[in-house]
């Protein structure tokens, strides 16, 4: 069983509960608006780091940094890329069993003709009242498992 932790939308902020869930991750991927390098350092203590490049990751730090990955992880290929609208290849025509992505803040996972669908939302300042998330993929052979976590609640909300 491979685990790949995800995360996104960090924007400058790793958050310690973030960096807890990816522990015992066997690859990370962060799927854009990371903030700085640094963020990229750390996580690269935890696990193997990939990354791509978000619509804010500006400057020195970020012009190497891909604006798609394709991962093999296992026996399945996983894409990468921080903004779905932006989806510049067709995943089941190219053998992609995974599309990670964040952008939008929301976490969710679905599936779509045979290719999961995984944002793993963002991880970083809360924005709105949208979740502070992370996310998780399970590879074993050919079967894959996905799932996103809270990792603070929810914000109250007073009327």
């Amino acid at each position: 069983m491979i685990r790949v932790g995800l995360i996104s939308d960090t924007h400058g902020l790793l958050r310690a509960e973030a960096l807890a869930f990816l522990q015992g991750s066997d690859l990370i991927v962060h799927a854009g608006d990371i903030g700085s390098a640094a963020i990229l350092a750390d996580l690269a203590k935890v696990a193997p780091l990939a990354s791509v490049r978000g619509n804010n990751d500006h400057g020195p730090w970020a012009e190497t940094i891909p604006a798609t990955e394709m991962i093999k992880v296992g026996g399945i290929y996983l894409y990468v890329i921080h903004d779905l609208m932006q989806l510049d290849i067709d995943p089941r025509a190219a053998g992609v069993r995974v599309v990670v992505a964040g952008h939008s803040h929301r976490p969710s996972v679905r599936e779509d003709d045979g290719v999961l669908f995984v944002n793993p939302g963002s991880a970083g300042p809360r924005r709105f009242r949208l979740p502070v998330a992370v996310g998780e993929i399970r590879i074993d052979g050919h079967q894959v498992a996905a799932r996103t976590i809270e990792l603070l609640a929810p914000v109250a909300v007073f009327t």
